[in-house]
């Protein structure tokens, strides 16, 4: 019984992990962010540079490189096959910010500080293998709310929750997914800080 049990919440929290992985995450933000600030024009003129610059190379990239046997899984939870990943992400998110500083004038502060993230998130990666997975769902209630706080207070909630799931699968340690949490609460903050700065 104790294993049905303990094996159907290894089930449950592989739904959870899989479907809150961090490009999903950033999908459903921006879909959100899309209907509630664009028309459906001005939806489909921001998101397909992000879909055909960085989101379609990052699942082909998976993809390719789980097929060859370069990585484990498309979770790439191995700290030495993670290298490599934040290289090929940081790559594409410097693409399209050139890409939109070169078409509007600006700089995409979300994509920023991704990038900013993804850093952070490389150079703890020398130390200890924070969860990616955390990371970024803690960011992404921070972008939550800026559009909604009860929105982000649901996504921190979920973030929360991913972070359980990382343990539970045993992908990360308690330590690793707090070190993750810990990255993404300041670059969160700044990111925030900026945001109000930038509304005035």
């Amino acid at each position: 019984m104790e294993e049905k049990k303990s094996s159907l919440l290894h089930k449950i929290s592989k739904v959870i992990s899989d479907f809150f992985n961090p490009l999903v995450s950033l999908i459903i933000f921006f879909v959100y962010m899309s209907t509630r600030e664009y028309t459906f024009k001005e939806s489909l003129l921001y998101f397909l540079p992000i879909l055909l610059m960085i989101i379609a190379p990052v699942v082909i990239w998976l993809i390719w490189n789980v097929k060859t046997g370069r990585y484990t899984n498309m979770d790439v939870s191995n700290r030495v096959q993670r290298k490599t990943l934040y290289v090929f992400i940081a790559a594409c998110v410097v693409v399209y910010l050139i890409f939109h500083y070169i078409r509007n004038g600006y700089i995409d502060l979300v994509m920023l500080f991704i990038l900013v993230l993804l850093f952070a998130l490389q150079i703890s990666n020398f130390f200890i293998k924070s969860s990616m997975h955390t990371a970024f769902n803690i960011f992404v209630a921070a972008l939550f709310f800026t559009l909604d706080w009860k929105m982000g207070l649901v996504w921190l909630g979920i973030a929360s929750l991913v972070g359980l799931t990382r343990i539970i699968l045993k992908r990360h340690t308690v330590k690793e997914v707090f070190m993750g949490a810990g990255i993404a609460f300041m670059v969160s903050f700044i990111y925030l800080y900026c945001n109000i700065q930038f509304q005035h």
